[in-house]
């Protein structure tokens, strides 16, 4: 780790906890920062407000009193997760305080160089898949970032050695001022998170802020299946490679089904471990990251070969009675659910999906599913998912939960079918999370073995 002495007696407030949350303010604390978290949760129920009082940090919590940036305050440390209409960032940012996330201190104070990664779909996938590749090839690759590893913790005890392979959100990259990744990966944009960001403009605006410290000596590895890319592409300093199932570029690329990186042929798209033509673009981005990093062909290979994939992106789960099953539960828009039914066989594949309904139509999703052998719907977004349905004749069954669903449809299907959860939705209102939904899945389909 870095010793930086920029946080120095400085009062910084830590806005929200959760993992990001407890290791920013653990970081600011050790680079002697005064410093005070906020958090919404009341302290009898909050553990980690507790550990960190024991720590020596100040907590305040039970809500979030705007009167608490009286106290002088130099910066804010925003959880990402807390949008930047709320009160406290509204009144800090009228107050001109930096309002950063903690991605921006994993970088202030780490020694490694930074692959950052980032897209509306497939950011884990690639992530994971860039850190096998670059272990395959000899290197110390750090996984880090909304991934699930804060990446202030793991800025603190990486070494220069080591490369911090960090999956960023837009959240995230809303509040960073100096961070500078070396590689840089966008896999996609898509509209999402329309929520928070309130227009697509915005989103993708945090999105592209991925790049803004990037030079010429730095590599931006682009999506040239996305026109969009191809404009992006003019508008940053950082040397661009570009990787396409669609077109030869220069950088990775499919063509007559087989993969090539700059004209030089790698293996055949269907030796790739993982179906579906989203995980195609995930692995040739993360090809260009490995060439670039000087991993072997045999090596890269031999990892797209055996990868295994991630858990809750397209998961295996074996065999039931001869049943296949799949957990996709972290496909919760529209277009992560189309990627990943062009890996099956639809007239033998069941899928559950519906959840939370943010007021889109599944226009763009009827050419995806009308052929499959059946649906089972569930959420908010049912009546809209039956009308579909009923509108190509589709087999459907109605459930609350993935599990009374997987015991109704179980019966319904025939050895070779295949069941997907890849549900084209958020999980809120049914579950707390979307790892819990496919968690759920995982657990009704072994009981079905």
């Amino acid at each position: 780790m870095k010793k930086i002495t920029t946080f120095e007696n400085k009062k910084v407030l830590v806005l929200g906890l959760a993992k990001s949350g407890m290791a920013a303010a653990r970081l600011l604390f050790k680079l002697g920062a005064l410093v005070t978290v906020n958090d919404f949760k009341a302290f009898d129920e909050n553990p980690e407000a507790q550990e960190l009082l024991e720590e020596g940090i100040k907590v305040v919590t039970g809500g979030h009193p705007v009167e608490l940036l009286d106290e002088d305050f130099e910066l804010m440390v925003k959880n990402p997760g807390i949008r930047y209409d709320n009160p406290m960032v509204v009144r800090a940012q009228e107050l001109g305080l930096s309002v950063l996330t903690e991605i921006e201190l994993a970088y202030l104070v780490s020694e490694a160089p930074i692959i950052g990664i980032t897209g509306t779909n497939g950011k884990t996938t690639t992530t994971t898949l860039i850190g096998a590749l670059l272990k395959a090839g000899g290197q110390s690759p750090q996984l880090a970032g909304n991934i699930g590893f804060p990446a202030s913790t793991v800025a603190t005890t990486a070494h220069r050695t080591d490369t911090i392979v960090m999956e960023t959100s837009s959240f995230q990259l809303m509040g960073i001022d100096q961070f500078h990744p070396k590689i840089a990966v966008i896999t996609n944009i898509y509209s999402t998170h329309l929520d928070y960001h309130g227009t697509q403009a915005n989103y993708e605006a945090a999105k592209w802020n991925l790049q803004k410290n990037m030079t010429s000596d730095d590599v931006l590895i682009l999506n040239f299946n996305q026109d969009k890319m191809k404009d992006y592409a003019k508008k940053t300093n950082a040397s661009v490679l570009a990787f396409s199932t669609r077109e030869v570029t220069d950088g990775a690329y499919v063509l007559d089904g087989e993969i090539y990186f700059k004209n030089q042929h790698l293996m055949a798209t269907k030796a790739l471990s993982l179906p579906g033509e989203h995980n195609i673009e995930n692995a040739l981005a993360a090809i260009c990251v490995a060439k670039r990093c000087g991993v072997s062909n045999d090596k890269i290979i031999s990892v797209l070969t055996t990868f295994e994939g991630v858990r809750h992106r397209l998961q295996y789960l074996g065999l039931a009675k001869g049943r296949r099953a799949y957990n996709d539960t972290e496909a919760t828009n529209i277009e992560a659910t189309k990627k990943a039914l062009t890996g099956f066989d639809h007239q033998k594949l069941w899928l559950f999906i519906g959840g939370l309904d943010r007021g889109n139509g599944f226009e763009a999703l009827e050419a995806s599913i009308k052929d499959v052998k059946g649906l089972v719907i569930s959420g908010e977004t049912t009546p809209k998912l039956v009308a579909i349905a009923k509108k190509y004749d589709i087999p459907y069954l109605v459930s609350d939960y993935v599990e009374d669903g997987m015991e109704k449809v179980f019966p319904l299907t025939k050895e070779g079918d295949t069941l997907l959860l890849s549900p084209a939705c958020a999980s809120w209102g049914q579950y707390t999370r979307a790892e819990e939904r496919g968690d759920r899945f995982i657990a009704a389909f072994e009981k079905m073995k």
